[in-house]
Parts: structure tokens; C-alpha cells; sequence
């Protein structure tokens, strides 16, 4: 460390996904790094690294101001050769997260170049650093279990949500999980067991997600003295990362996520003496460490994701001292030369699969989004009924639809535009129903955002007649309602959308771009249904109650009134939308005339379900009191939380709903009704609740 007094290294990242931050956090803390740069197409991601970290935020490397003279790279696999043989080509250094490319040519090109260039080459296989299994490795090292016999490695995982735009390798690539795990496990495997036989593997989807093609993954190997497993899923729950070595003499389990490692000893006398022996031992010592573990993580002692870390310093001084990296490019091909095989069948596979959703397709009547929900079934009904062909644009496939001859299925997602564009064409009226109901901001954010914007281009290009989007109430402002103002559709939008959450956030971001679309020419109407209730739906929490743990709390006294709007009802308003002349240009509110009150929604649940919904009223005081708690916690961690009183505050319904404008421009009106939607849903009610219905149904003046 001496010569960090005498000579400084300028780094740069490329890539500013969850990676880079465990990268600069590693490069922050050594003296002789000053990190130059941070380059992502994504400019507003790479600018907070670069304001936390320091550098110049870019979108290219050439577009830095000073040049590096190391890199690391952290993109997606797909793109790992030619961005390091660009840095190569600069003359620099470089770090490259694993997979180092997805194929044994990129591999040995990129070895080649780094030699004639004389620098560095080295990728980071990181989990060789994690302190526990570096102890696990001393202690096969040493002996202390005899000859290994087997490895087996688990490992469970997520992703984080496709987020719209062009499909990621991830979606996209069939191999994309095993060459991103798979990899870890590979090297590690070898670690232990020396030079690895080719792999037999299995592979299979279990549909859980269908942007990720295949999602069960086992392979195994033969080393020099034994038997290597590895079983990858991102289905099986709870998530686990877990290594078992065993030997001739004993046994090694090690817990990367809780940063155990136990050693399993062989005891004299009986055997199972010697199993309850190693079990009261590790369970005695487990009440201490794992504790003792959590205290280091929530102190800064034990680092997230150390072996990351440890990696990026370890290749750091090894430019320093002009030393050979930890790890260099051989190892790196000795793997590519492994996966490389077992990668062709699955990525043949999914790329059959992808390119067989855009079959040549007969034109249609309609096209429904978000076909497969609540209110997109109940709309594909009702066309058929009118003996429209219908095509539509679902996750998954749906069987009734599968099996109706009139309906075109095309499987895809709302965020991808190519497969958007693939279920427009041909296509007389779109009728917009999808968007994210649930999820992280991600799903959000491509099911919602991207999917309305992709629609709206499809339309664009393919000339739809007309486009019916479906937006909601939740877009307007709750929290500062007044009880006696009226809400038509000037009423004025949620001032603080992302206080309110990612479902309001992104449905008001889709409203305004189809507004947008429609001044500029677009032939489309906007619907806002109020709360859509009906069979199929009893168990969708009303406005104004919270569903949290198995229970209903119904926030206030009870007293306010919900805009409902029966699904069948929300149904005739779409046809209308969708053929009426005055409608184009416009943004209707869809609201049931009848006043229900939220205990009277809620007392027709109790009658259906009784105990099964259980349902607890809290006063409003006390949930803002909660919710004040929980904010103070989210500042505490630094996290978002799910609770806040602004929320709190929006969850009051909205009241006074103005319906004029569906009368006059839709000719809407329900042709169900509260009352009788009410009775199909949760059964008929009581002679008391029919009174109070009648009473409640009376329409108000608009």
C-alpha cells in the first residue's frame, strides 16, 4: 500500500445498475482510486452515483472528459466484449463482472487484445471472496474433512421486474438465468472440486413469470475427487444461497446469506450420538452468530455483498503493483467453455418461442389490453356476445380464450413495443384495459407507462379508428376534498402523485400522455370507471379500507359514500366510447348516480363471507398516528414505505360524482344499477338492507 502515496489509478464505471454501487463503495474506501467517470445510456442513474461518488456522469466512455486508466465494466452480459474492447483499445485496464461474455470467441478475443495491448484482463468472481466460503475453502484446504466426495450448491433468486422498452437479455435470452448464476456456481464447483467435466443439464419454466423463459435450472459435473450439483430457481421460496461440502471425515455447510459455516465432524461411538452431537452444536452456536451477524451488518462491519467488494479492491491493487489479477481472463474461459454448450438449446428455444408470438394474423373488430383481468374478460364477453372477432393482448394464456375460436391470443407484455405494435395491427378499435395493479415501481412503471405510450405509437402508426383508454378516479386529488365539492372531469388532478404511490403516479402519467396524444390528432376517449365492483370481485377492498394481514381495516367512521360502478355497467360505457361520435376527444367519468355508504358495502360483505373477511374499523385518528410511526421508520432506514399520512389522508372516496358527461356524450346510463349489482354479487340482501338500498339508490341531482 505504500506505493498509493507515489502513483494514483483514474477509474471508470460503465454500468450504473445495483452492481456499480458495491463497486464505487469498494473503490471509495482505497486511497489511491479517483473514480473519473460513470457512464450509463441511463444519464439520470449514472448522474446520483456521480454525485455521491464523484466523477462525471456519461453516456458513452469516449464522452468523459478525462480518460481512465481502468474500467470496469457492469452492463448486461450481452454487452460485456464490445464495451471492454473499446476500453481495452484506450489502452486501460479492465474489471469485468461475470459472466465475462457470453461466448467462448468473445472470451479469447478479448484475451488476445488485452495481451497485445499489455494490460489487464481480469472479471470478478466475486463469490470466491465471500468471507465464509473463503473459510470453507481453508478448511477443505486443511483437511479437516478428508476427500470430498460432493458439492452441492442452492441457490435461489429474483429479478428485479422487466421495466418496459426493448426486451433485456433477461426476457429475451433463454440461457440468460444459468449464465448469470450459473456462472457463480460453476467456478465455485471447480474451487472445491479442481477441473470440471462437461455439464449434463436440465431446465424447465414453471410459467410463474412469463418474462423469464426458463426459471428451474440443475446441472451436474464431475471433478477431480467428486461429484458436483447445482440447483438454480426463481420460484422456490424462502430465498436461500447454500453450500454443502461433503467428505470422507466430515461435512461443511455453509450460509452465504446469513454468513454461516458450520463443520460437520465425525464422532466416535454411535452414529446418531454423532448426529445429535453436531446438531446441538450448531444449534447452540447459530443463537450467537447469527444474532452476533446481524448486529456486524446493521453496524457497517460486515459489508453487503462482501465478496463484490473484496474482488473490486483485490483487482484494484493488482494494477496497482502491476501483479496478475485474482482473476483473470483464462479463468473466465475455462467457464464460458462449460456454459457455452449447455446455453444453445434453451436460447434456441425461447428465441422460437418469442418470434412465434408475432404469427401473421387476420384483421379484427377489437383489441383488448389487460384481457385477462377482472374488467378485460367481462369486455371480451360482451363483444363476443356481439359477434365481433376479438384479439387479445395477455401475459399468459388464458384456456377460455385459447379454446374460442373468434378470439386471436397474442402472449406478450404491455411494456415490449414490438409485440404492442404486433396486436394493434389490423385492428378497428383498441380498447386500452391493461396496467399494472400491483408489484414494484418497475412493474409499474412497463405496465402502465410503457404499455400506454407503446399503444398510443401503435395506434399512431397502424391508423386505429378509435382507442379507448381506461384510466381510473385515482387520479384526482382525495386528500384535500372538500365533503360538498362536485367532481366532474375538470375536477383538478392529485397534486403529489408519487406521495400517493406507483399506482397513481403511473395511471395519471398515462391519462396525461393519451390526453396529449388525442390534442394532436388521435382519435381516442379516456374513461375514469369509478370503484368496479361485481362477481369475481367481492374480495377487492372498497375505497377507503386497507387489506393488511388477512384483514380488512376500514379507515373513518363509515359514514362516506363510494363511487361504485357495476362491471357490466363499466362494459356498456366502453362499447358506447368506442362508437360514439361526440365521445372522441373526451375524458368521461363513469359513475353509478346511487349512493352506497361504505358500511353499507361493507355489511353486504359480512353477509357473504361473515367470518372469513374479517373486518376491523379503526378511527382515522389512530391510522395517521400509525402511519406518522411508520414514516419515522422509513427515515430511520432510509427506505419508501408503504404507509404514510398522505395516503391516509387520500384514501377518503370521492363524493358528488358529476355523471353528465357520460350521459350526454355516451348516452350512458347503468343498466344494472348499484342495487341489483350489489344483489349479484353478494346475494340478496336483508329487508332492512333493501329499504336502505332503495333509499340510497334514489338518484342525486347533478
Amino acid at each position: 500500500m505504500s506505493l498509493a502515496t507515489t502513483r494514483r489509478l483514474r477509474v471508470a464505471i460503465i454500468g450504473a445498475g445495483y452492481v456499480a454501487g458495491h463497486h464505487l463503495a469498494a473503490l471509495s474506501r482505497l486511497d489511491f482510486i479517483d473514480i473519473v467517470g460513470i457512464c450509463d445510456t441511463d444519464l439520470g442513474a449514472a448522474r446520483l452515483l456521480a454525485d455521491r461518488y464523484g466523477g462525471v456522469a456519461a453516456a458513452r466512455l469516449a464522452d468523459l472528459p478525462e480518460p481512465p486508466q481502468v474500467v470496469h465494466v457492469l452492463t448486461p452480459p450481452a454487452s460485456h466484449a464490445a464495451l471492454a474492447l473499446e476500453a481495452i483499445a484506450m489502452g486501460c485496464h479492465v474489471l469485468v463482472e461475470k459472466p465475462m461474455a457470453d461466448s467462448v470467441a468473445d472470451c479469447e478475443t478479448m484475451i488476445d487484445s488485452a495481451r497485445r495491448k499489455g494490460v489487464l484482463l481480469g472479471v470478478n468472481h466475486s463469490d470466491l471472496f465471500d468471507p465464509v466460503l473463503q473459510q470453507a475453502l481453508d478448511i477443505v484446504g486443511a483437511g479437516r474433512v478428508g476427500e470430498v466426495v460432493s458439492v452441492d450448491i442452492l441457490r435461489s433468486s429474483d429479478y428485479p421486474a422487466y421495466a418496459g422498452g426493448p426486451l433485456p437479455g433477461m426476457v429475451s435470452q433463454g440461457s440468460y438465468p444459468f449464465r448469470d448464476l450459473g456462472v457463480h456456481g460453476l467456478y465455485t464447483l471447480e474451487a472445491f472440486l479442481g477441473p470440471l467435466e462437461p455439464l449434463q443439464v436440465d431446465y424447465h419454466a414453471s410459467g410463474n413469470d412469463p418474462n423469464l423463459g426458463f426459471d428451474h435450472w440443475q446441472a451436474r459435473t464431475r471433478g477431480r475427487t467428486g461429484v458436483g450439483r447445482l440447483s438454480l430457481s426463481w420460484t422456490a421460496r424462502p430465498l436461500e444461497n447454500r453450500l454443502c461440502i461433503r467428505g470422507t471425515n466430515g461435512g461443511v455447510e455453509v450460509d452465504r446469506f446469513l454468513q454461516t459455516c458450520r463443520v460437520h465432524r465425525v464422532f466416535p461411538g454411535p452414529k446418531f450420538i454423532g448426529i445429535v452431537a453436531n446438531a446441538m452444536l450448531h444449534a447452540s452456536a447459530d443463537l450467537v452468530r447469527i444474532p452476533w451477524n446481524v448486529l456486524r451488518f446493521a453496524t457497517g462491519r460486515l459489508r453487503p455483498s462482501p465478496g463484490i467488494q473484496r474482488g473490486v479492491e483485490q483487482f484494484a491493487l493488482a494494477v496497482l503493483d502491476h501483479a496478475e489479477p485474482p482473476f483473470g481472463g483464462a479463468d473466465a474461459l475455462r467457464i464460458a467453455r462449460l456454459l457455452e454448450p449447455a446455453c444453445v438449446a434453451p436460447d434456441r428455444l425461447r428465441a422460437r418461442e418469442l418470434e412465434g408470438r408475432l404469427r401473421r394474423l387476420e384483421p379484427v373488430d377489437a383489441l383488448v389490453t389487460g384481457a385477462g383481468g377482472f374488467l378485460g374478460r367481462a369486455l371480451v364477453a360482451a363483444l363476443r356476445a356481439r359477434h365481433q372477432r376479438v384479439r387479445v393482448l395477455v401475459r399468459r394464456k388464458v384456456p377460455a380464450f385459447v379454446e374460442d375460436p373468434g378470439v386471436q391470443v397474442v402472449v406478450g407484455d404491455l411494456g415490449d413495443p414490438r409485440i404492442v405494435d404486433h396486436a394493434v395491427a389490423g385492428v378497428t378499435t383498441v380498447y386500452h384495459v391493461g396496467a399494472a395493479m400491483r408489484g414494484s415501481p418497475r412493474d409499474f412503471e412497463a405496465g402502465t407507462v410503457w404499455g400506454t405510450r407503446n399503444v398510443i405509437d401503435a395506434c399512431g402508426r397502424h391508423g386505429t379508428r378509435r382507442l379507448v383508454h381506461v384510466s381510473s378516479m385515482g387520479v384526482l386529488d382525495h386528500a384535500s376534498r372538500s365533503a360538498d365539492e362536485k367532481v366532474d372531469e375538470s375536477y383538478r388532478h392529485e397534486p403529489l402523485p408519487a406521495l400517493r404511490g406507483a399506482y397513481t403516479r403511473t395511471k395519471l402519467q398515462a391519462e396525461q400522455m393519451v390526453v396529449e396524444a388525442m390534442r394532436d390528432g388521435l382519435p381516442a376517449v379516456v374513461l375514469r370507471p369509478g370503484q368496479i365492483f361485481g362477481p369475481g370481485a367481492e374480495r377487492v377492498t372498497p375505497n377507503g379500507v386497507v387489506a393488511l394481514a388477512g384483514r380488512w381495516i376500514a379507515v373513518g367512521d363509515g359514514a362516506c359514500t363510494l363511487p361504485l360502478v357495476y362491471v357490466d355497467d363499466v362494459v356498456d360505457a366502453l362499447l358506447l366510447a368506442g362508437e360514439a361520435p361526440d365521445a372522441t376527444g373526451a375524458v368521461i367519468n363513469v359513475v353509478d348516480p346511487a349512493s352506497v355508504t361504505q358500511s353499507d358495502y361493507l355489511a353486504r360483505c359480512r353477509q357473504r363471507f361473515g367470518k372469513e373477511q374479517p373486518t376491523v374499523r379503526v378511527p382515522g385518528f389512530v391510522f395517521m398516528g400509525l402511519a406518522a410511526g411508520v414514516e419515522l421508520l422509513g427515515r430511520v432506514l432510509r427506505r419508501e414505505v408503504p404507509l404514510t399520512r398522505y395516503r391516509v389522508r387520500s384514501l377518503r372516496p370521492l363524493a358528488n360524482v358529476d355523471g353528465s358527461a357520460a350521459r350526454q356524450r355516451l348516452g350512458w346510463q347503468p343498466r344494472v344499477g348499484v342495487r341489483s349489482g350489489l344483489d349479484r354479487t353478494f346475494g340478496p340482501g336483508t329487508v332492512a338492507d333493501a329499504e336502505n338500498s332503495a333509499i340510497a339508490a334514489t338518484p342525486r341531482a347533478d
